[in-house]
């Protein structure tokens, strides 16, 4: 039976992995080596390793990374935490397979550590485009340092193409975020109101912002420019989640949680809310709106219309549901005004809900008839 290690850091990252940890579990011909690190084992951050235990899921090992704060230094701290951990831990198991996903930066540390060991790694939304986040070079790296490449879309296969990826190691199979939906048991809207505090006859938005990791100090003014959009609206409820361990993230939700303590009426902050509470959050909500991932990838399927704001997700792959303004007041308030305009009609752009029995039926076919051979040719499109 072949391991394979699947590393989750953040409730988003664990959210977007449950099919494929699921997928892996039922596998016979599998073992899951399920790695939990980064947030889940923070208190700040709610301590959302609770959430896999409930899910069922068997944890092969806990992996203390994190530091206090999140200024640069701290995150480069982190991510050696992060190679030095899991280089003890995959020199004692080895998997036969490493399973990374996206872009957070201690990942680039994890992926080290089993380049070292030679555990070929497979990268899942690998190609994509954040012109905004220092998670654009760190995710062209991760594409660097793995052997298999599943991305979500076919414009983004071809970017990792470009990066010198061989076609045959490159797989479009979506994205496992518009997997989770189509297959998810979501809660009925009157259920997620009351568990959530959102009164009945306020229409409501799913509100998450994290800092523009390439913009130096401004993700407080950023923040300040969206509050003050917000509070020009107090006919709206505002379902505010926490920032990501990302620099400037503590800045970010300190001035949410000011707000919504100025603003206990209209505006609930949340650290965690779990995959279901959270995806049936969205499907409900007149609009989306921040600068998150799951407003450009899971929102656009549930049919929720998305206000991105600003350059941290400039450069992805847009569905028509999703309205880009700058982080300005003026900017974000016409933008909530056009999303509340918009139809709710779900766009497919990524993928039909298959993704994660193509990624277990890929990793198979290289894994288990022999041996995997790191050694890869660098693949020119011009020929030379």
């Amino acid at each position: 039976m072949k391991k394979i290690a699947i590393v989750t850091s953040t409730r988003a990252d664990y959210g977007i992995l449950t099919p494929l940890i699921r997928a892996v579990h039922e596998e016979d011909e599998l073992e899951l080596r399920l790695m939990v690190t980064g947030t889940h084992l923070s208190g700040a951050f709610g301590d959302t390793v609770s959430m896999i235990e409930e899910d069922g899921f068997p944890i092969a090992c806990r992996v203390p990374i994190m530091e206090e704060g999140n200024l640069p230094c701290d995150i480069s701290v982190m991510m050696a935490n992060a190679l030095c951990s899991f280089a003890r831990i995959f020199a004692a198991e080895r998997p036969d397979f490493l399973v990374l996903l996206g872009d957070r930066t201690e990942m680039l540390g994890v992926a080290a550590a089993a380049v070292n060991e030679r555990i070929p790694i497979a990268h899942i939304h690998g190609g994509e485009v954040t012109e905004g986040a220092v998670d654009d070079c760190i995710r062209h790296a991760l594409s660097k340092m793995s052997y298999l490449h599943f991305t979500a879309a076919e414009i983004y296969r071809r970017r990792v193409i470009q990066l010198g990826e061989s076609p045959k190691r490159v797989f479009n199979v979506g994205a496992l975020g518009a997997e989770n939906i189509l297959h998810a048991n979501l809660m009925e809207e009157p259920e997620v109101r009351e568990f959530l505090s959102i009164p009945g006859h306020m229409p409501y938005a799913a509100v998450t912002f994290h800092p523009v990791t390439l913009e130096a100090f401004t993700a407080e003014q950023q923040v300040r420019e969206l509050c003050q959009a917000m509070e020009s609206r107090a006919d709206i409820f505002y379902l505010i989640t926490m920032a990501n361990a990302d620099v400037g993230g503590d800045d970010v939700n300190r001035l949410f949680r000011s707000f919504a303590g100025d603003h206990t009426t209209n505006v609930k902050m949340v650290s965690n809310l779990g995959m279901r509470w959270y995806l049936s959050a969205v499907k409900y909500a007149s609009f989306v709106l921040g600068n998150s991932s799951s407003g450009i990838i899971e929102a656009p399927v549930l049919g929720t219309p998305t206000v991105n704001i600003g350059d941290r997700q400039k450069g992805r792959c847009m569905p028509k549901t999703v309205i880009c303004c700058e982080p300005e007041c003026g900017s974000i308030k016409d933008a909530m005004h056009r999303a509340e305009e918009m139809a709710h009609e779900p766009v497919f752009l990524y993928g039909d809900g298959s993704t994660s029995q193509k990624i277990v039926a890929i990793i198979k076919r290289f894994l288990l008839p022999k041996a995997v051979d790191l050694k890869k040719g660098f693949y020119d499109i011009y020929g030379g």
